[in-house]
């Protein structure tokens, strides 16, 4: 590790002089790609320095033990830059692990209704509020693409498209099997049911392009839009649904008035879920080698039940449960979201060490 820290700081160094050179600004893009590096590199560096720092304070630290008058001081400071190196050394770790590239990509959320009829629908709605209040609550942005509402209230199914700084980074956990045991309202003994919703979190390609889409793949028809959305988003046939024929994908967006506009959105969350069950392929080549947080790519796994007469959350990943479910389907998502990547961190530092 610390052979490669050394690479790392003679390259910091080595943009320095490059950033200061006339004639750096020339080529706009390599400019551009370089203090990006100088950015990433700089944080971990310091880091690095740090740990050196510890380990001259550890040496001084011991040549002082020889000195009668100094041994008890000695003792203390070698105890402590000890301490320091340890710390530094798991935070270099971290630092090093190797990024999802994806990390910083916005996403397409998508929940549908799975077992359990009306009250599996009104728990998407639920679920769909909980992942927006988070939203909220960070600052994204939140775009309805496509919804089909449930007769009771509710979606059968709904996607929505969060844009901000880290999303994919911070929800990437959630796709799987969500469970809710609850008594329905329209459950008049007041028995407990069990139903369930299935999340999908997709990264958003870059570009359509970035994912090869043949248009010879595609069959686009064309349709009346239904549901709320005034006339006259219901006299025209503004709703499209693409069908990738290769893979049976089937996309379906209708909230926007303009036929084009809709077009143009399904092919966006075309090409998120055709890159979708392109990274589900890789992790499940990676499950049948190690445990994944991100699962199998098997979408029906169950990884969290939301129990409301004991206002518990449980996820069955990392047996974590929470006795606020309130404030969890309120929004408040971060002491589950930093568990989960704690424990994922955890995984990739195993994982290096076997």
């Amino acid at each position: 590790m610390l052979a490669k820290l050394d690479q790392l700081a003679n390259r910091l160094v080595e943009l320095d002089q490059l950033l200061m050179t006339e004639g750096a600004t020339s080529n706009m893009d390599n400019y551009r790609k370089m203090t990006r590096e100088h950015a990433e590199l700089g944080p971990l560096v310091a880091l690095y320095h740090a740990y050196q720092q510890a380990s001259a304070d550890l040496a001084e630290a011991q040549d002082m033990l020889s000195d009668p008058d100094m041994k008890d001081f000695a003792q203390e400071e070698i105890e402590g830059a000890k301490a320091r190196m340890v710390q530094l050394e798991h935070e270099l770790q971290l630092m090093l692990l190797p990024k999802d590239v994806n990390d910083e990509r916005n996403i397409f959320l998508e929940i549908r209704a799975g077992t359990g009829g009306d009250e599996s629908a009104l728990f998407a709605g639920d679920l769909l509020r909980m992942y927006t209040r988070f939203a909220e609550r960070n600052r994204w942005q939140v775009e309805m693409v496509s919804e089909s509402a449930s007769d009771l209230g509710g979606y059968r199914e709904v996607i929505v498209r969060l844009v901000g700084n880290g999303v994919y980074s911070k929800l990437k956990f959630e796709s799987g099997g969500h469970r809710v045991q609850r008594v329905p309202a329209t459950e008049t003994q007041g028995r407990i049911h069990t139903s369930a919703c299935t999340v999908a979190v997709m990264p958003e390609a870059d570009e359509v392009e970035d994912v090869n889409i043949n248009p010879a793949d595609l069959r686009i028809d064309t349709f009346r839009a239904s549901g709320a959305g005034g006339q006259h988003i219901n006299k025209t046939d503004s709703a499209v649904r693409l069908t990738h024929l290769p893979t049976g994908i089937v996309v379906e967006c209708q909230d926007d008035r303009s036929q084009h506009k809709n077009k143009a959105q399904a092919l966006k969350v075309l090409a998120a879920r055709i890159k979708d069950v392109q990274m589900r392929e890789q992790q499940s080549k990676e499950a049948a080698t190690r445990k994944s947080l991100i699962g199998s790519g098997d979408r029906s796994e169950r990884i969290r039940t939301y129990n409301f007469p004991q206002g518990r959350m449980t996820d069955h990943r990392i047996n974590l449960t929470l006795y606020k479910l309130d404030f969890i389907m309120d929004g408040e998502l971060t002491e589950l979201t930093n568990a989960l990547a704690t424990e994922h961190q955890a995984e990739l530092l195993a994982a290096l060490g076997d």
